[in-house]
């Protein structure tokens, strides 16, 4: 928590008029603890002369007390929100009172008896005077609580189902005090899962781990639990997976709460927790970047990214945006995906300097005056045309946008001093059986060429599918399925990587800062995936049967097509870089 804000006088004497009962309650809270520490000094006989020397030294211990309580901002603090965070601040005004009433205790003679104040009750009544304005807080939030809880249980007539939360640590811990904050929540939580021993029979927030994943199906029964919810930040794809399967067996829903950073920040709601998606089964651990890299990288930079409108084109946009550019150029020849991302840029990044450029990356002399304005210094191309069978059909034009356009844009960019020009490829460039394969691995042989011609780092960055872009297998499934199907499969074996399209746009930006110019940056694509078994956790999440309510229906393989990809061939000299992935 940031240091409490300190509050000017004006402001104090305004919210004396705002909240008369808060202060008064206050005063009489540290009056009553210093009259009890002499009391419990003397053993509460007080003698006629202490008691006198008691209330001449009153009003000076609390006067200290109320202002550095006002001093560290503790009447800023709504009440019934007080929690452990601000405690510190209640912390720091009991130290600040006291230092000067001790110093005044060693310094002062004794001729000035009335602010010499016995430094065992100085040090009892800075316990007892914090406690109670503390006490008096927290007593005012339980009322709020059950005063708003009551409201809420009278304006809402929710049926609560019953659930289980998998995973007692910090994000399991926020999602329960945000479900328990919420009568309208629409769950009713009857305690944790969890897979630490140490954490077993533990108590949290009033909620009992209940037990581990194995014990989730007699739980589930004698709880008569409707629903499972995963509320683990930074849950591999494998636990994901085991959680779905078992609660799958019972059977039972199983719903999640994502956004790890969302979690780790505390922004936890109830609206999030959703259904498990594939992509929560497909996701891998997060990508760490080296932020101090990237900034050096982009920041203050003109950056140009073509495709700008499309998946991977966007998210690039949405990544160099975070990281302050001079200038970020959106380059994209179809109009309406260029006013859609142009609109979200300038809405999450206002002060950002975009600029929206409609363009055909093969238009040279589009492309010239685009670099003749705008002197970007960072090219990243995305622009491609990626659909393998679509490609068969129509040669020339993959060739002609994936090939030569790459090549009449990464000339331009050389001959104009652009710094680094970062070339998006695909693993179907590996031993091409496909024309659009085979036109982005000559886009790779053509940058690798131009980069010993010019100045400029060229380089490319291979790697797979990306889930949920355009046109990829995920959202066809999606659309079959709410058909009610069938679900097509090529082939039974066919294989695939998949990535999220963040990990793959923010390791785009992590190899264009690491290239030295003329490789290709080769992805860490993880373990591949079944389509089969895509299609049937699809289906499954879905809360369908594989095979009865939904047939999968195998079509054969397409023209261009391999059962399984690579993303590197032997004789390509890999070596790995710093970073894993």
């Amino acid at each position: 928590m940031n240091p409490s804000p300190r509050v000017p006088s004006s402001g104090l004497l305004a919210r004396l008029k705002r909240r008369p009962v808060q202060y008064l309650l206050d005063v009489a809270a540290l009056s009553a603890a210093f009259v009890l520490s002499y009391l419990i000094r003397f053993e509460f006989t007080l003698p006629h002369d202490m008691r006198a020397l008691c209330l001449r030294q009153l009003p000076l211990v609390v006067l200290f007390q109320f202002a550095a309580l006002s001093v560290f901002g503790v009447y800023a603090f709504i009440w019934r929100y007080v929690g452990m965070a601000e405690l510190k601040a209640f912390v720091r005004a009991a130290v600040t009172a006291l230092v000067p009433l001790v110093a005044m205790r060693l310094a002062f003679p004794e001729s000035l008896r009335d602010f010499r104040v016995p430094l065992s009750i100085l040090l009892l009544d800075a316990c007892l005077a914090f406690g109670a304005v503390v006490g008096l807080r927290v007593l005012r939030r339980l009322f709020f609580e059950r005063y708003e809880k009551g409201g809420r249980r009278e304006a809402t007539d929710v049926e609560k189902k019953r659930a289980l939360l998998v995973g007692a640590g910090r994000a399991g811990v926020l999602a329960a005090k945000e479900i328990l904050g919420r009568e309208d929540s629409g769950l009713d939580v009857r305690g944790f899962v969890d897979d630490d021993p140490l954490k077993q029979d533990s108590v949290i927030l009033g909620l009992r781990v209940l037990g581990t994943t194995a014990d989730l199906k007699g739980l589930v029964k004698h709880l008569a639990i409707d629903e499972v919810v995963i509320t683990i930040a930074q849950a591999p794809r494998r636990e994901i997976r085991r959680m779905v399967g078992i609660c799958e067996e019972i059977p039972v829903r199983v719903r999640i709460m994502p956004g790890i950073w969302e979690i780790l920040q505390g922004n936890v709601k109830v609206s999030s927790i959703r259904d498990v998606e594939i992509e929560d089964l497909l996701g891998r651990d997060p990508v760490h970047l080296d932020e101090e890299l990237l900034r050096a990288f982009l920041s203050g930079r003109r950056v140009l990214v073509t495709g700008a409108g499309g998946s991977i084109g966007s998210e690039l946009c949405r990544q160099v945006a975070r990281l302050a550019p001079a200038s970020l150029l959106l380059v994209e020849r179809a109009e309406f995906v260029l006013f859609d991302v142009d609109r979200e840029i300038r809405r999450l990044w206002p002060g950002l300097n975009v600029i929206p450029l409609v363009g055909d990356v093969g238009d040279e002399s589009r492309m010239r005056s685009i670099f003749e304005v705008h002197r970007p210094e960072v090219v990243l191309h995305a622009a491609a045309h990626k659909h393998v069978p679509l490609m068969e059909g129509n040669p020339g034009e993959a060739i002609r946008n994936n090939t030569l356009a790459t090549r009449t844009l990464a000339r331009i960019a050389g001959e104009s001093g652009a710094e680094v020009f970062v070339l998006i490829s695909t693993d179907k460039a590996v031993r091409p059986t496909s024309v659009m394969g085979a036109s982005k691995r000559l886009a790779e042989l053509v940058v690798q060429d131009l980069d010993g011609r010019f100045p400029t780092r060229f380089l490319a960055v291979r790697f797979g599918n990306v889930l949920g872009s355009t046109g990829s297998v995920i959202p066809i499934f999606r659309e079959q399925i709410r058909a009610g199907g069938p679900v097509t499969v090529t082939h039974p074996e066919m294989v695939r990587f998949f990535m999220t399209i963040p990990e793959a746009s923010q390791l785009v930006l992590q190899a264009g800062a690491m290239g030295k110019g003329g490789e290709i940056f080769i992805l860490d694509m993880g373990e591949p995936v079944k389509i089969v078994d895509l299609a049937r956790d699809m289906i499954s999440l879905s809360g369908l049967r594989p095979g009865e309510d939904v047939e999968i229906v195998f079509t054969g393989m397409r023209p261009g097509e391999k059962l399984y990809e690579e993303v590197a061939t032997t004789g390509e000299n890999v070596a790995r870089t710093g970073h894993p992935k």
